[in-house]
């Protein structure tokens, strides 16, 4: 990641969590940069991971559960 473009970091990010996401079956089609904390004089850029449906929700649960069983073996 880039660490001296806060902005760039930021989009890097969020297309690394969607292919990821992607990945395990789940979308969330309005996952964005907000943009408001990207509008300071020292940009801070946030991810807003928006909304998804309930199947992604339970998709999403599933990927998380099975990550926190695989690291606990």
């Amino acid at each position: 990641m880039n660490d001296t473009d806060p902005i760039e970091t930021a989009e890097l990010a969020l297309r690394e969590l969607r292919e990821a996401l992607a990945g395990a079956g789940v979308t969330l089609p309005s996952m964005r940069i907000d943009l408001a904390s990207c509008a300071r004089d020292v940009p801070t850029p946030q991810l807003d991971l928006g909304r998804c449906t309930p199947r992604d929700a339970v998709r999403l649960a599933a990927v998380l559960q099975w990550r926190v069983a695989v690291a606990a073996r």
